[in-house]
């Protein structure tokens, strides 16, 4: 659920030996003495043990592995300071963000110095006009690829380190020189036909290349327009691609994070056919690797995340409770699992369960303080006056307490932590005015109702909640000027369960009341483009593509400066890339 951060962290740790995991499952052993001397086939093959340690949660024993080459071997040095740049964006613990970035630093050298001895960024392509393929040594070709991958893991710790515009223009010119050197290298291999294809450097070189273009046209394809625009501002162009194909295990994991975590952020029902084949295919790798890796942390968290994806709350927990188990080296692992089984409680309205597992994230990551104590308040004003009480906490206190917990991140206040703080003022009056089923509303941004829609049991609960409140604020002596505020919230969010449950034209119904209280509404801007947006969804599940077009493009084009304005664009985005391949639709975009 938590995009933005699992994300960054996963990645990393996927590309950290992405030529290193090719046909060694075998585990790593506990003591692996340092090698004497160590050429590119060594490299890779010990890097190869150091990713085993990891997937069997050894991951000091793999720092361990690589720590006596990292300033010799370039794969030494991309592995070692790939774990640490992992280490730094889940902790967000500065010393660990000031280690990740000298390591980094330190791992450029290392690369630079197996480069083309004239080789300056961007050089492949001129120097393939000017020799043959075959004239670049092996050792030549892999420093690219590990230095590209280099560049990517500190432009992700300068958007970490650095709180200001300059720092994303400096990360983003370290982003599209990575790129261009991943371009330039699929055009070394294009021009290799023949040469080389069979010995196992080319072999690895070609699928590091793959996974680097692969990953950047999957990125590509994902953002929109607009921040499309603004890297071109800064230098980077590339294809968007729709269908990246991964061909070899050494993909497996970044095709299985991929596809875990952007269903999240963009999935909505005009991909249900292609979600549940994608989701189908990732179970398959997943189940094939857990061969392997049965008590590897990161492959059960994968296999809850899928669980949960697909509505199986049961299995989700049980997974999630199996990796936390797992290990105890890096907590910040168990922190993944907490947020995911808050979210897992929270579908089912478990709130005490959900409680304790927010309890556990505010007192013990680092992450985004406001948005945890916000999620553990939000979640209170679930409970009972009676579950209240047996918790010990105050919710109105916890509410006060959000907005001095704020932080920047790249220079840029952090969006859900200004959606929380925003919320979280009601209560800082003398006499604060209570929100409406906030926990429900945080559902909703993080995009839990399409998780919760795959099961009519929960999806039937919710709207049992939603339609109290709805009572209750229908019957309010004394409203207050947050009412009808309040009101949209309860109907857009009555609305998606509606959906959810097949009871389109009620469904319906909420939406337009919701768009026609659009004057009253005080504070929420948000909730109008939202709905506008849901509404164009409800109109392409019915098949009318020229109604959901125009509602959704009402969404993107005429509304702006609202709450949470990007995450809707990357879920506009996604609706209407499907809504192009509409037989009846030929609007252009």
């Amino acid at each position: 659920m938590r995009v933005t951060c699992s994300h960054v962290q996963t990645r990393v740790y996927v590309h950290v030996l992405f030529c290193a995991f090719q046909d060694c499952f075998e585990d790593a052993f506990d003591r692996i003495p340092v090698a004497s001397k160590m050429d590119l086939r060594a490299s890779i093959e010990e890097c190869s043990m150091a990713l085993n340690l990891v997937l069997n949660n050894k991951f000091s024993e793999a720092l361990d592995l690589l720590r006596p080459w990292s300033k010799d071997s370039m794969y030494h040095a991309l592995g070692y300071s790939s774990i640490l740049v992992m280490q730094a964006t889940m902790t967000f613990e500065h010393k660990d963000i000031q280690a990740g970035m000298a390591t980094i630093k330190e791992a450029l050298q290392t690369c630079q110095r197996f480069r083309k001895r004239n080789s300056v960024v961007g050089s492949i392509s001129s120097l393939m006009s000017k020799q043959s393929p075959d004239s670049l040594k092996a050792d030549e070709m892999h420093a690219e690829i590990c230095y590209a991958e280099c560049l990517l893991q500190k432009a992700t710790l300068t958007f970490v380190q650095d709180e200001n515009m300059i720092s994303f223009i400096k990360g983003g010119i370290k982003i599209r020189t990575s790129y261009q050197i991943y371009k330039d290298c699929q055009s070394l291999l294009n021009m290799s036909q023949g040469v080389g294809g069979d010995s196992e450097a080319f072999r690895q070189f070609e699928g590091g290349v793959k996974l680097g273009i692969g990953s950047f046209n999957l990125m590509l394809s994902l953002l929109p327009a607009r921040i499309l625009r603004l890297l071109e501002f800064i230098g980077f162009s590339g294809n968007r691609v729709s269908d990246t194909h991964f061909r070899s295990d050494t993909h497996t994991l970044s095709y299985i994070h991929t596809n875990t975590h952007t269903h999240t952020l963009s999935y909505t029902h005009t991909h249900t056919h292609s979600h549940t084949l994608t989701l189908t295919h990732t179970d398959a790798l997943l189940n094939e690797m857990s061969m392997f890796f049965p008590q590897g942390s990161i492959i059960l968290f994968y296999s809850a995340r899928i669980a949960l994806l697909r509505g199986n709350f049961e299995k989700a927990l049980v997974k999630f409770q199996e990796c936390i188990s797992a290990q105890q080296q890096w907590r910040q692992i168990h922190h993944l699992c907490y947020w995911e089984l808050m979210w897992c409680h929270s579908f089912q309205q478990q709130w005490r369960d959900a409680y304790r597992y927010a309890d556990l994230l505010c007192r013990e990551s680092r992450w985004s303080k406001a948005i945890y104590v916000y999620q553990k308040a939000a979640i209170l004003s679930m409970m009972s006056e009676e579950e209240l009480k047996t918790s010990g906490e105050d919710e109105v206190e916890l509410f006060r307490q959000v907005e001095g917990l704020k932080q920047r991140l790249a220079g840029k206040s952090i969006p859900t932590e200004k959606f929380a703080i925003r919320k979280s003022r009601r209560y800082s009056s003398a006499v604060p005015v209570k929100l409406v089923i906030p926990a429900l509303e945080m559902m909703y941004v993080w995009n839990g109702f399409t998780i919760v829609g795959k099961r009519a049991d929960a999806t039937e609960s919710l709207l049992i909640t939603i339609e109290r409140a709805e009572e209750q604020l229908r019957n309010d002596p004394n409203p207050s000027e947050f009412h009808p505020d309040d009101q949209c919230l309860v109907q857009m969010l009555k609305g998606l369960c509606l959906k959810h449950l097949g009871r389109l034209l009620q469904a319906e119904l909420c939406f337009t009341q919701v768009l026609s209280s659009e004057k009253h509404i005080r504070y929420d801007h948000y909730l109008i483009p939202f709905t506008l947006y849901e509404l164009g969804l409800l109109y392409k599940q019915q098949g009318d593509y020229i109604k959901a077009t125009r509602f959704i493009e009402d969404a993107k084009l005429n509304y702006k400066d609202y709450s949470m304005e990007s995450r809707l664009h990357f879920r506009i985005h996604a609706a209407l890339s499907s809504l192009k391949g509409s037989p009846t639709n030929s609007t252009p975009y």
